[in-house]
């Protein structure tokens, strides 16, 4: 066990394995676009920075804790850093923001609202890809991507599926499927599980909200509703079946 200080309070630790589950388990909520604590680590978004008594930045989730640390995570020169790194995002994620099915869920959008980032002063992304509607359960937009690499961890590490990956270097660095494949045209089993990293709308899931009111309003249509996981219908028959012997056994013992 050992103790560290954090904005001036002594916080102990034990096995945590980053300096960012000390500050967390202190109950500060420390922003971050590229952490989960079940992936590995990765230190893209750099908003988990903190600063040591010497002035020396560094990101809180790839350095492990020491007894005797001393930090600060919100100075003036870290807040302007993470304003920086949120602008920078912004310029270059296309922002639709009214009309993404993401907003007011988006982690880049609330992060921005709380560092009071009102302004890009790089101005506005015209669209550079084309979704892809091309699986039956996922949609992806390119041009929100903020290269988090969250999708890419959870598909290979967590789903062993590597179905998307980095490509190209530099500002030309994207995630795609591999040779820029439609996703319905790789490995994707359609699990969903890079839609529940995604922090923006790069990653959504599809849906069919449109095609069931055109369906509700159309008199010549019934709409039947389902729960989910379907049960077959042999197994609504088993379950008939089960239904009326327990209803035929409870009437013949009231006649005896």
């Amino acid at each position: 066990m050992g103790v560290m200080k954090i904005d001036g309070y002594s916080v102990e630790f034990t096995d945590e394995p980053n300096i960012l589950s000390v500050i967390r388990k202190a109950g500060i909520d420390l922003p971050t676009l590229c952490y989960h604590s079940e992936l590995s680590i990765y230190g893209a978004c750099r908003l988990c920075n903190v600063e040591d008594d010497k002035g020396r930045m560094f990101a809180s989730c790839s350095e492990r804790p020491r007894d005797g640390m001393s930090i600060k995570t919100s100075t003036p020169r870290l807040v302007r850093y993470r304003r920086m790194l949120i602008e920078l995002m912004l310029a270059s994620h296309h922002r639709d923001c009214t009309t993404c099915v993401k907003s007011g869920d988006c982690e880049l959008q609330n992060l921005a609202h709380r560092l009071g980032v009102s302004t890009v002063q790089w101005g506005y992304r015209e669209r550079k890809y084309e979704k892809d509607f091309s699986s039956p359960s996922i949609v992806r937009d390119p041009d929100k991507c903020i290269l988090c690499g969250d999708c890419v961890r959870v598909c290979e590490g967590i789903q062993g599926i590597n179905a998307i990956d980095f490509a190209h270097r530099g500002t030309d660095a994207m995630v795609i499927p591999a040779f820029n494949k439609e996703i319905a045209k790789t490995d994707c089993v359609n699990c969903g599980q890079c839609r529940v990293v995604c922090p923006t709308g790069a990653i959504t899931i599809k849906t069919n909200i449109r095609p069931v009111w055109e369906a509700l309003a159309d008199p010549n249509v019934k709409v039947f509703a389902q729960v989910a996981p379907a049960v077959s219908w042999v197994k609504s028959l088993l379950l008939f079946i089960d239904w009326a012997s327990m209803k035929f056994m409870t009437l013949r013992s009231g006649l005896i």
